[in-house]
């Protein structure tokens, strides 16, 4: 007697479950580093992607190479992320062009390092806070009607957000992004708040389709990283437990994981990929 189980058995091939093709996706910050990273994830495996940052040599660049690539599209906008209007604009941009999102990634991101005694209000604080969590805030209420129309709970809208593994480390000063005697404290402070707030927001948006996590990198290429790199060159991989950083495959599993089927069930979470530099309880780690 065949079992009312196997009779329904869903397809569960790869294909199937980390199928993002036909999907749109907006990604801020997408002009470098892990925006890019995202944006080529998901153009390989045909979406229709929009990267947006203010710098658009860097965007019309990434743009290009994208659509060389292929199977999806990739478009810009140039956009600056730094206050309300500004996600504003950008979401009255995409709304011109597009009436349903899948995928939002909030991934544009600042940081800044300087002395304890003479960390700088407005540059380290206020832009690291307004960009790194403000930001976030606004740009998914502003896009938050086309990420849940047409969404059910088999096949929910998707808020990706950009977080850090600083955001649960408690050293300021020991860091790749920093020279030494300079301190981080805004920018682990605020990658903490993106975590909560990744929190509060799959709770704000579950009753809407959405799904709202956070990835936590660890050392990745990037611009923001580029100081570290300069600084302590292929002693940064050797510092890492399994003996390198991360790449852009590593990127994309995590990307098109949480914008597929694979993880329509998720939300809240807050995920590391660090490859194990949080638990070994790495002073290298971001």
């Amino acid at each position: 007697m065949t079992s009312a189980y196997v009779e329904i058995i869903p397809d569960l091939a790869i294909p199937s479950l980390f199928n993002v093709q036909g999907k749109v996706a907006v990604i801020t910050g997408g002009g470098s580093g892990i925006g890019a990273m995202f944006a080529a994830a998901y153009v390989q495996n045909g979406a229709k992607v929009y990267i947006a940052s203010r710098k658009e040599k860097q965007l019309r660049e990434v743009s290009d190479a994208l659509n060389k690539k292929g199977p999806g599209s990739c478009h810009y906008v140039v956009a600056d992320l730094s206050n309300k209007a500004g996600c504003d604009a950008l979401a009255d941009a995409i709304k011109q062009k597009e009436s349903k999102i899948h995928i939002l990634v909030n991934n544009s991101g600042a940081t800044w390092g300087a002395p304890y005694d003479n960390f700088p209000e407005k540059e380290g604080w206020d832009r690291v806070l307004s960009l790194n969590v403000k930001a976030i805030f606004y740009l998914t209420a502003a896009l938050t009607e086309l990420l849940a129309k047409d969404s059910t709970a088999d096949d929910p809208g998707r808020v990706i957000n950009t977080s850090s593994v600083a955001a649960i480390t408690t050293v300021a000063t020991e860091s790749m992004l920093a020279t030494k005697g300079n301190g981080l404290w805004s920018y682990n402070t605020s990658k903490a708040a993106v975590n909560h707030l990744t929190s509060i927001l799959a709770s704000t948006l579950a009753p809407r389709c959405i799904t709202v996590n956070a990835i936590m990198p660890g050392i990745f290429p990037s611009k923001m990283t580029a100081f570290g790199y300069k600084q302590q060159g292929s002693s940064i991989a050797s510092g890492q437990p399994m003996g390198r950083a991360g790449t852009p495959r590593d990127m994309a599993g995590v990307a098109l994981f949480l914008a597929s089927a694979a993880s329509a069930h998720i939300t809240g979470a807050h995920i590391p990929l660090d490859g194990g530099a949080w638990v070994s309880r790495m002073k290298a780690a971001l």
